[in-house]
């Protein structure tokens, strides 16, 4: 199995900044990418951004429209880490931040996504 834990959230000011890290082990053969989610309530789950983490990749990203320019997601391949620098908080980017990693275990065949536990960001005065 592979395990994802998250940490890092936590209430910030409008403007402000918060840094989210994802850290993924377990009986991993191959990570492919990871990536960051949000969801509110009543909405549903987001892309907010992912990047391409396997060793000798390009670290390729992809990023949601609204937070282009203000959020930036990179790796530690090594680690098998990636972190998300939020900066220029806005109150609607206030969400419970979810992480997934792509990967194959060792017993598997095909990769999956495996899913943290979430953590939340609040963005309020």
């Amino acid at each position: 199995q592979v395990q994802v834990v998250e940490s890092g959230g936590g209430l910030v000011q409008p403007g402000g900044s918060l840094r989210l890290s994802c850290a993924a082990s377990g009986s991993i053969f191959n990570l492919y990418s990871m990536g960051w989610h949000r969801q509110v309530p009543g909405k549903q789950r987001e892309l907010v951004a992912n990047i391409n983490i396997g060793i000798g990749t390009s670290g390729s990203t992809n990023y949601a429209e609204a937070v282009k320019g203000r959020f930036t997601i990179s790796r530690d391949s090594a680690k098998n880490t990636v972190y998300l620098q939020m900066n220029n908080l806005k109150p609607e980017d206030t969400a419970v931040y979810s992480c997934n990693a792509f990967a194959r275990t060792r017993s598997s065949t095909s990769p999956f996504y495996y899913w943290g536990q979430g953590t939340q960001v609040t963005v309020s005065s």
